[in-house]
C-alpha cells in the first residue's frame, strides 16, 4: 500500500510539472492578438511625390494655411520649392512633433499620425530630395 501511494505522489508530481510547463508561451499582447487590417508604416523608401506631397495636401496645404494663397508663415507646401527651406532648417519636424518652442501642426487639427511623422522625418534627413 505505501509503495502504491508513492507511485501515487509522483504521478501527482509530475502531472503538475507537465501541467505547468506546458502553460508557459510568449504572451506579448501584440503577438496573441494582431490588429486586423493594420496599415504597416513603409519608411524605406520615401520620395516626396509619392509620400509627402500627399500627406502635405491632405494636412497643410489647405485653404487658408500653407497653400499657395495664404503662405501661412511664409510657407507655401503646394510645391517642392516651397516646402524644402522648412523642412531643411527644422521648422516641419518640430511643428509635427509638437515640440517644446515650435507651433503644433496642423494647426486646430489632430497631430499627425505616427506613420507620417516618421515619413517627412525620414524624408527630411534624407535631404528633403525633390524625387
Amino acid at each position: 500500500m505505501l509503495n502504491r501511494m508513492i507511485k501515487m505522489k509522483k504521478l501527482i508530481v509530475v502531472a503538475g510539472i507537465a501541467i505547468a510547463t506546458a502553460g508557459c508561451y510568449n504572451d506579448k499582447y501584440d503577438k496573441l492578438y494582431p490588429a486586423t487590417g493594420s496599415v504597416v508604416c513603409d519608411t524605406t523608401t520615401i520620395t516626396y511625390a509619392g509620400d509627402i506631397s500627399p500627406i502635405l495636401t491632405a494636412k497643410c496645404n489647405t485653404v487658408g494655411c500653407h497653400d499657395a494663397a495664404t503662405i501661412s508663415g511664409g510657407y507655401n507646401f503646394t510645391t517642392h520649392a516651397g516646402t524644402q527651406p522648412g523642412a531643411l532648417n527644422g521648422k516641419i519636424v518640430g511643428c509635427i512633433n509638437w515640440a517644446a518652442g515650435f507651433s503644433a501642426m496642423p494647426k486646430n487639427l489632430p497631430k499627425l499620425s505616427p506613420c507620417e511623422i516618421n515619413k517627412i522625418a525620414r524624408w527630411v534627413n534624407q535631404g528633403a530630395l525633390n524625387n
